[in-house]
């Protein structure tokens, strides 16, 4: 849930950032990812298990239609409440799910071995969008 509202809004924050900062934002995004898969991995090695979210669907009582508009014969607009109606509403719970420890640990290795390897070729490409994009005040 958090990372699906963090990608709804990267759209409306990368509308303010400056052309320098779109473009470092780019070139870093796989160093992102990574990061926080680094992050998710340390946790779940913490913790001795994972959390994972599922979505079910619960049924509920939903407005499914418009206010209805009626005029009387006199004219007078009488406005009736929407209609209501049974839905099937989603929601999300998180649940303990377990995991293979050694087999946590190994991708995490793999993860930093990657980090390591996305932070050397990262640095030359944040170097070109400031030379590309500079900066000024």
């Amino acid at each position: 849930m958090r990372h699906a509202l963090t990608l709804l809004l990267l759209p409306l924050l990368a509308a303010c950032a400056t052309p320098q900062e779109r473009c470092i934002s780019q070139v870093t995004r796989d160093l992102r990812v990574v990061d926080e898969l680094i992050q998710e991995g340390e946790l779940n090695l913490a913790r001795g298990y994972a959390i994972e979210e599922v979505t079910d669907y619960r049924t509920e009582w939903v407005q499914c239609g418009p206010p209805i508009v009626r005029y009387r014969p006199d004219g007078k607009r009488v406005v009736y409440p929407a209609r209501h109606c049974f839905d099937q509403v989603p929601y999300t719970v998180r649940q303990p799910r377990a995991i293979d420890l050694a087999s946590q640990a190994r991708t995490l290795e793999q993860l930093k071995r990657k980090r390591a390897e996305l932070a050397r070729s990262a640095g030359p490409a944040v170097q070109q969008c400031r030379a590309t994009y500079p900066e000024t005040k």
